[in-house]
């Protein structure tokens, strides 16, 4: 687990929409949850997607992400998505992305996020925006 100081929380309560027939979380749910605390991120970085279409021309894409189911989460569980940025380099990020429950990971995530401009072709993240990444940064 990273350092709580480099790390982004996010608590997210597991609904009965978001479980399948088992009564366990379904997987496909997780990237919600992921999604949720991934947004409440950049905004709590300033970064929120308004703002770096309108002042930056840009947004993040997903490039790649892998996820690791660890053990199941149920409904009612009180959940909380761990995020560290792992990596920082020219038109991508790197961040890791935690779903845990009580301290206890449910599910692991890596995504690799893509900065795209105009016709989305990839762009070079703006240098202050960089910065702000870099500070987050457990690497």
């Amino acid at each position: 687990m990273p350092d709580p100081a480099q790390a982004h929380r996010f608590a997210v309560r597991v609904y009965y929409e978001d479980t399948d027939a088992a009564g366990i979380v379904y997987h496909a749910q997780y990237l919600c949850f992921m999604e949720r605390a991934r947004t409440e991120f950049m905004r709590a970085l300033g970064m929120d997607h308004s703002r770096l279409l309108g002042e930056h021309g840009c947004v993040f894409t997903v490039r790649r992400l892998t996820l690791d189911f660890v053990q199941p989460a149920r409904l009612d569980d009180l959940l909380e998505v761990v995020s560290t940025v792992r990596t920082v380099r020219g038109a991508r990020i790197g961040i890791d992305q935690d779903v845990c429950r009580d301290g206890q990971i449910m599910a692991a995530g890596k995504l690799e996020l893509a900065i795209v401009g105009e016709g989305l072709r990839a762009k070079r993240l703006p240098a202050d925006l960089a910065a702000v990444f870099r500070a987050w940064s457990v690497a």
